[in-house]
């Protein structure tokens, strides 16, 4: 009696069963040795009993964020909200407009605040991001997102993002992956929207920062951020905020210029377990943008491109390689 009662769902199970498995995880994707790179990797290191076997706690990939999972241009999206922050208290701060970077600002001078290594765009960080509390610059950046659009693309920031890359992540911890943004832009900046918009906890995010000052007033406990002992994660940095800060070697790293090079050869070179790198290689000016060595902004991509085929990276073509590019 119990095996008729069970054998129509055995077998309605194993009719669905190879449908399940038929389930494209990567539909924004064009198929290709790229998609299917993607695909093989995370197949061979989550077969258990094989040599290329990776345990699920070792199972770490680190992303960078600018140009790999949402926009960077016209500028970084962090750049643009300073931008807006600092023509709001500039009324409040007219000594400011004696100072270098607030002029090249005023002026729109790009290559000004971007030269010394973008030292004048970190000025104007600077003067908006510190002396407040984390929960009041939270709040300016919850205000700012809600509010603000892509100059170009006319919607929110948080929809700025790539569809393709959300579907990778979505694959990846599906798959016992541990998702990382390892950026340049600032951890406390992109702690306000990466859950929501990524689905990566605060928790797993390396970014820029600068030290934050703790005292007590009126009885409570205070954070204050400041401008003091500036950590950059980018270039360098990033293996070193790897190691610092998730304290195990990722075995798949996702980037998109020379900034991400040294984070990949990390990942990639030497690693005693099976590992993967991949460059978001942006040509497609039509639908987003189309930059390498001659970036509007950030995103410079040369010696990181020169060096992927030599270490087997997979290097992804945006105007061939993905259906859609925004959701």
């Amino acid at each position: 009696m119990i095996v008729r009662t069970c054998l129509p769902f055995c077998l309605l199970f194993a009719a669905f069963l190879p449908l399940a498995f038929a389930v494209d995880p990567l539909p924004s994707w064009n198929d290709g040795p790229n998609k299917k790179a993607i695909i093989d990797f995370v197949e061979k290191v989550t077969k258990a009993g094989t040599p290329d076997f990776v345990p699920v706690e070792e199972r770490i990939s680190v992303f960078d964020n600018d140009g790999t999972l949402w926009c960077e241009n016209p500028l970084p999206f962090q750049a643009i909200f300073a931008a807006d922050e600092l023509k709001t208290l500039l009324p409040d701060h007219p000594e400011w407009r004696e100072d270098p970077s607030v002029k090249a600002f005023l002026k729109s001078d790009i290559a000004a605040l971007s030269a010394n290594h973008y030292k004048g765009l970190l000025e104007i960080i600077a003067l908006t991001h510190a002396g407040i509390t984390p929960d009041e610059f939270t709040a300016r950046v919850k205000q700012w997102l809600a509010t603000a659009k892509h100059p170009r693309f006319d919607r929110p920031f948080t929809e700025c993002v790539y569809q393709p890359m959300l579907e990778l992540l979505s694959y990846l911890r599906a798959n016992d992956f541990q998702t990382w943004i390892v950026s340049g832009g600032g951890v406390d900046f992109m702690r306000v929207f990466a859950e929501g918009t990524y689905g990566i906890p605060p928790e797993q995010i390396i970014g820029s920062y600068s030290l934050v000052r703790f005292e007590m007033k009126d009885g409570k406990p205070v954070l204050t951020k400041t401008v003091d002992s500036l950590f950059i994660d980018d270039k360098g940095g990033k293996p070193v905020g790897i190691h610092t800060f998730l304290g195990r070697r990722p075995i798949a790293a996702f980037g998109n210029s020379n900034g991400d090079q040294a984070m990949i050869e990390y990942t990639t070179i030497d690693n005693p377990r099976p590992s993967f790198g991949l460059i978001v290689h942006h040509t497609d000016a039509e639908r987003e943008y189309a930059y390498d060595a001659n970036p509007k902004s950030t995103g410079k991509l040369t010696t990181a491109l020169e060096v992927a085929p030599k270490y087997g990276w997979t290097v992804v073509d945006m105007k061939n390689d993905w259906k859609t590019i925004l959701p």
